[in-house]
């Protein structure tokens, strides 16, 4: 009977990490069709954003859209693929850490760059909201 409850009691705690996952699924797919305004919903409207390519933190929906426009016009095709990656959930909070790979193209040429990523939620209702971004390129390993 033990055994029964702790299984049931397993199978709940995973359902909040498989809709955090689909919250980055989301983002990914979103972020893949290069319009702000499908990505900018996934995130709080008091969400902070430190971008992959900006050196500049953005903390207001407008500094968002500004860093989106930007992303999309410097790196046309916009996609990412995620690797490997942790997601902990606390409550209505959950982090969501590791690393993806954009791709894109330039003057006709296919390019690739690995980040590394932490995403922080907050369920809103019944949906994951971004509340905190920050992506850097992968740094080289030291020689």
């Amino acid at each position: 009977m033990t055994f029964a409850a702790f299984s049931l009691s397993a199978t709940a705690a995973a359902e909040p990490k498989d809709e955090v996952a689909a919250a980055a699924a989301a983002w990914a797919q979103a972020l893949g069709e290069d319009d702000p305004e499908k990505v900018l919903p996934l995130y709080s409207s008091d969400a902070v954003l430190w971008g992959t390519i900006s050196p500049k933190l953005r903390s207001d929906p407008t500094a968002l859209r500004d860093y989106f426009v930007g992303a999309f016009k410097a790196l046309p095709g916009l996609k990412v693929t995620f690797g490997d990656h942790l997601i902990r959930v606390y409550g209505n909070t959950a982090v969501n850490t590791g690393y993806y790979t954009f791709s894109y193209v330039q003057n006709g040429e296919s390019k690739v760059f690995p980040a590394r990523y932490s995403f922080t939620y907050v369920k809103n209702g019944d949906r994951w909201m971004i509340v905190d971004h920050h992506s850097s390129a992968m740094p080289s390993p030291p020689k």
